[in-house]
């Protein structure tokens, strides 16, 4: 099944549709294939209704129980995948107005107490100076003062030691030239000083780190529950246990290559310096 952001809205449903459609083409009713499956006819109903989105392992036990052939389990498996994929465009967004934006952001990291950021273009701005984040929105049609605000309020959440945050950068995505050099010294400097929080690790993988998987995206990882994904035009995210999965593996294979503590902070001053002079 190919990915194609108008089908995220349908696919909910869909599923649902096609789940209740095999158990009656099956001859059984709701209440059998609920014992066959170990779980309570509600929740059975309520997935045939599409008020519950099933897991991977709801969605096997079903199949399994009406011995639905090779070539509709691939096909409802990718349904279900699928099902927990949502699409968010930036247009929409913009649309809803970027204050509600931030606050499903806060609200995402209320509830989450490991972060995984993967950045291989530019600083996220959790990490960001005022003049950094200012720069870096001159070309979105926001409210670039409150905007700013809001994003400088978020960062508190940076300093709540019940969380672990791990933030891998690329030297590119270190460098990349969002304002002049003196204020990107300026940012180096706050990377290195974030840094030395306990429970916040920066790594930095320099230019040159020999790699055998390219850097396709930012994403972030929230717990092991949540993933997203950045493009141009919005971003996508993940909730399948299987895309979590594949996410993590990935970041854990960057992770690897990169520097942490002294080894980060010794390159990063030595850039300070450098775009000082």
């Amino acid at each position: 099944m190919t990915f194609d952001p108008a089908e995220l809205g349908r696919s909910k449903s869909d599923l649902a549709n096609r789940l209740r459609a095999l158990r009656k083409r099956a001859g059984r009713t709701q209440v059998w294939l609920a014992q066959r499956c170990h779980i309570s006819q509600t929740k059975l109903s309520n997935i045939e209704t599409g008020r519950i989105t099933p897991g991977a392992v709801d969605v096997d036990l079903i199949l399994g129980a009406l011995d639905a052939p090779p070539e509709v389990v691939a096909d409802v498996a990718a349904l279900a995948r699928l099902a927990h994929t949502e699409w968010q465009g930036k247009r929409a967004s913009r649309r809803r107005g970027l204050e509600k934006r931030q606050a499903e952001l806060s609200g995402l990291e209320a509830e989450a107490k490991e972060f995984r950021y993967f950045l291989p273009a530019m600083v996220t701005g959790l990490l960001a100076t005022p003049e950094y984040i200012r720069a870096s929105l001159a070309h979105s049609p926001v409210d670039v003062s409150k905007t700013v605000a809001g994003k400088l309020q978020r960062q508190a959440i940076l300093y709540d030691e019940a969380k672990r945050f791990t933030f891998l950068l690329t030297e590119q995505a270190v460098k990349w030239a969002v304002v002049p050099r003196l204020a990107m010294a300026v940012q180096f400097d706050r990377l290195v000083s974030m840094s030395r929080l306990p429970h916040v690790r920066i790594g930095i993988i320099p230019s040159g780190t020999a790699v055998g998987r390219g850097p396709m995206n930012t994403f972030t990882l929230y717990d092991r529950r949540l993933a997203t994904v950045e493009t141009f035009t919005g971003r996508i995210v993940f909730q399948d246990s299987r895309d979590i999965t594949e996410h993590l593996e990935v970041f854990g294979m960057y992770e690897r290559h990169a520097l942490f503590n002294d080894e980060a902070r010794a390159l990063l001053e030595e850039w300070a310096t450098a775009y000082r002079s």
